[in-house]
């Protein structure tokens, strides 16, 4: 081999090749081209043209030596283009011209091996770092849907992560029916009244229709000029660039993942195909574990409410109708005895008010998942949004932040104030009213206070007034404190206090004063 190919300063050009693969643009390409001209004149040519064609690697066109204005060279020595080959592809990563190569030995110059070895080596290095980058990005957006068992959030996360993943204008997630239409389509990257002037969503024509029929991804460079498609309404942004996914579970396709660009973005690698189909399997996973959870939730609500049904039959309904059977004769001994009269009557009532509280108790078992999704404050908003549509009463909500209390507790304290909005509705003669609630870390302490006219609150209660007593009871149960005060014409502040871990027995003494 003749010296003037002997050890060329390789290490120059491959680090000037990494920092424009780092950051490929104009600053960089001096500096490219300086150690290219070093290369060039080591190896004893006069000139040089590199074109680098090796994705992920941004193209770019370099020019040295002889060659650099790009004009006729000034000599007699031969030009030569060759292209650039490593030892693991047979794809070319470029080609290279050649300025003064004399007669060739019979291999390709040393100049051309070297460049080919450069730019193989940075391009490696590119596809190790995007490979790592694409498993931590699949591995966030996976995380992102696996913790969800909402069917409806399932489905638009899985949507919203996939367009980030696979760096899309925009995406949408189809999901198909068992007779190959699609029945709902899930849409990332376009706003609402784009929605709305877009009018129907797709049913499954042209390309979207082509997927679901066989069943594999769809790679196009420009889905607006493809025979295949079926045209865009009106209104419809603009796409080119064209991904469409399959989304397996169980041995089918539950639906397809479609990833577009606007006509300025990039067409889709296999390298995003590749990462858009691995995010389909586990998107696939999630979807049919939010559909198991939405059917066992379901399952759960029928067999509690046959329960509830049952409990309801067999305990409340008999003893209304033991109540009903115990006034038939009311109106015969009235007459006759008042005091007997009057005292079924009470007995009655404080039954008829057992009963009621009972049957709230059956309410709230109803919903303890949605107590708990939701937690104390929320539940005690949507509280004071119902009584305000359903009885005129102005209700407010004051929380400390971070208040969090059990379920079981959650339950209660929406129990007693309940009863104590109720109550300032129909007795306190209150515009507005306010639940102030806080947390001392050992306990949860809630206020009730209204604008209303106020009661004697060391009074007996009237008859068949028996909210305050019910609610005593229901804080003593927990080993909570029950405090009423309250002046005429000065309104009533009701305040429960219940320990965050109430204790086997209740102690507590439940008082009362007066402001």
């Amino acid at each position: 081999m003749p010296a003037r190919f002997a050890r060329p300063p390789l290490p120059a050009f491959i680090t000037a090749l990494d920092a424009w693969r780092a950051r490929p643009d104009e600053a960089e390409r001096p500096a490219l081209e300086q150690a290219l001209a070093a290369l060039v004149e080591r190896t004893g040519f006069r000139g040089a043209v590199v074109v680098l064609e090796a994705p992920p690697l941004v193209p770019v066109e370099l020019r040295a030596g002889s060659l650099a204005s790009g004009g006729k060279v000034d000599s007699d020595d031969p030009v030569t283009d060759l292209p650039l080959l490593t030892e693991t592809t047979a794809t070319p990563v470029g080609s290279i011209r050649i300025h003064g190569t004399g007669n060739l030995p019979d291999g390709p110059p040393e100049l051309a091996n070297a460049v080919a070895i450069a730019i193989g080596a940075i391009r490696d290095r590119e596809r190790a770092r995007r490979a790592e980058g694409h498993l931590e990005a699949l591995d966030e957006a996976v995380r992102g849907i696996a913790a969800v068992l909402d069917l409806d959030r399932v489905l638009q996360r899985i949507v919203d992560r996939v367009r980030v993943l696979a760096h899309a204008d925009y995406a949408a997630l189809g999901i198909v029916n068992d007779e190959g239409s699609i029945e709902l389509f899930i849409t990332s990257g376009i706003s609402v009244a784009d929605r709305e002037r877009i009018g129907h969503p797709p049913e499954g024509h042209g390309l979207l229709g082509l997927i679901i029929r066989e069943g594999r991804t769809f790679r196009i460079d420009d889905i607006a000029t493809d025979e295949r498609r079926y045209g865009f309404p009106p209104n419809h942004p603009e796409m080119h660039p064209f991904l469409g996914v399959p989304v397996p579970s169980l041995g089918r396709t539950v639906g397809n993942l479609y990833l577009t660009r606007d006509s300025g973005g990039r067409r889709f690698s296999e390298e995003d195909q590749e990462l858009v189909e691995r995010f389909a399997l586990h998107a696939g996973i999630a979807i049919e574990n939010a559909r198991l959870h939405d059917r066992v939730q379901r399952l759960t609500i029928v067999e509690e409410r046959e329960r509830i049904g049952r409990d309801l039959h067999d305990r409340i309904i008999q003893r209304l109708y033991g109540i009903s059977l115990s006034l038939d004769d009311v109106p015969e001994i009235m007459g006759e005895d008042e005091a007997l009269a009057r005292g079924r009557i009470e007995e009655a009532i404080d039954a008829l008010t057992s009963a009621i509280q009972e049957i709230r108790t059956f309410v709230f078992g109803l919903r303890p998942v949605q107590l708990d999704e939701r937690g104390l404050v929320a539940a005690l908003e949507l509280l004071a949004g119902e009584m305000n549509r359903n009885l005129g009463l102005e209700v407010s909500v004051r929380a400390e932040p971070g208040i969090g209390a059990p379920i079981e507790l959650v339950a209660e304290v929406l129990s007693v104030a309940r009863e104590a909005l109720t109550n300032i509705a129909r007795h306190a003669d209150a515009h507005a009213a306010e639940l102030d609630l806080s947390d001392d870390g050992t306990a949860i302490r809630l206020e009730v206070i209204d604008d209303g006219r106020g009661f004697d609150a060391s009074a007996p209660a009237p008859a068949g007034h028996h909210g305050l007593e019910n609610m005593r009871q229901r804080a003593a149960s927990l080993g909570g404190m029950l405090e009423v005060v309250s002046h005429r014409g000065r309104g009533t502040r009701i305040i429960l206090t219940l320990p965050l871990h109430p204790p086997a027995t209740s102690g507590q003494r439940i008082t009362e004063s007066e402001a």
